[in-house]
């Protein structure tokens, strides 16, 4: 049977995880992020192998992510969906407006924008959002930013922190109390010397990629997904023979040519540039729906083993490259 396939490697993984681990003081401080498929690699697949490493928290976009992972955790918060009641169920607030509708007993995490101005509630709207949580008895189990530039040199990072620590003081003077308290992204922990929080949020880095400057010390990580293709058919053509739409490479001489099933229907980027596997062998023409063209008459072949490098060339991040891949396309646990 033809089909695309990606490998997971679940040593790369646990290799990572404990870099991470290490990294944050231990196993019961990560937080693994398994949002949008677990970054491509399989939401249950990484569930599960992070539940049996020992991670006891889980961080997702919604609740239908939640739902498919809550017996390997403890704790899931939940980025972006409508709360409900759940012992086990932690729901990101994005918006002062969220907790006008929100029951008794809801258990919620504040998320306060200090400085990235995307999610979360803005430093003047603290004392009315406490009010609200006070008033209708909601269960605040967590305080939570996130930094907009962990990953670079510059003081905007140290900056987040200082008003992060103000936040924190203001509702503890409140008279809250016994609320987790994160910040920390993958970038974030590998950049500092002593992680101190309750829990970091770990994604990229647990997937094998150290994203932070060149100028930081970096954490030597391995990535865990590599994708594959199957050929699908040969052809021998002659010097002068165009390829794929358009025409869009011409052969310098006579050469065998097969089809592979991967295209931009499974993810891939549909692209004239001629990216380069990690063979060497270079993708001919026009990435079509399905289908890539290849010099080559091998059975399989590795398409990426590194987001990193796929992304350079594609001028975007490993992030992208990893989530845009197919959930139906087979992941297999080497």
């Amino acid at each position: 049977m033809f089909m695309a396939y990606i490998e997971i490697n679940k040593d790369n993984f646990y290799f990572n995880l404990k870099e991470l681990s290490r990294c944050a003081g231990g196993v019961d401080a990560i937080a693994i992020v398994l949002k949008d498929n677990a970054y491509g690699h399989g939401l249950e697949i990484m569930a599960k192998f992070s539940s049996e490493f020992g991670i006891t928290n889980a961080v997702v976009k919604d609740k239908k992510e939640a739902s498919l992972i809550q017996k390997y955790f403890k704790k899931i918060l939940i980025l972006n969906d409508n709360p409900i009641v759940s012992d086990k169920f932690y729901f990101a607030i994005n918006d002062i407006k969220d907790l006008k509708n929100i029951k008794k007993d809801i258990n919620i995490e504040l998320k306060i924008d200090t400085g990235m101005h995307r999610n979360g509630i803005s430093i003047k709207e603290i004392d009315k959002a406490l009010d609200i949580i006070s008033d209708k008895k909601i269960n605040l189990v967590g305080v939570m930013t996130h930094y907009k530039s962990a990953d670079k040199l510059g003081s905007d990072f140290f900056w987040q922190q200082k008003i992060f620590q103000k936040v924190l003081s203001k509702i503890r003077d409140r008279g809250f109390k016994n609320f987790r308290v994160h910040s920390h992204n993958s970038s974030a922990l590998l950049r500092i010397n002593k992680f101190t929080e309750d829990i970091v949020r770990v994604g990229i880095s647990a997937y094998g990629y150290n994203e932070l400057d060149s100028v930081f010390n970096k954490i030597k990580l391995k990535p865990v997904l590599s994708l594959f293709a199957t050929r699908v058919s040969s052809k021998l053509l002659k010097k002068g023979s165009r390829i794929g739409y358009g025409g869009g490479i011409t052969l310098n001489k006579n050469n065998i040519i097969s089809t592979y099933d991967l295209g931009y229907g499974d993810g891939w980027f549909r692209s004239n540039k001629g990216y380069m596997l990690p063979s060497g062998i270079k993708i001919l023409g026009k990435v079509s729906m399905d289908f890539i063209s290849l010099a080559s008459i091998e059975d399989n072949l590795c398409i990426m083993n590194n987001a990193q490098i796929t992304a350079k060339f594609f001028d975007t991040i490993s992030y992208e490259i990893m989530t845009n891949l197919d959930s139906n396309i087979k992941r297999f646990i080497t």
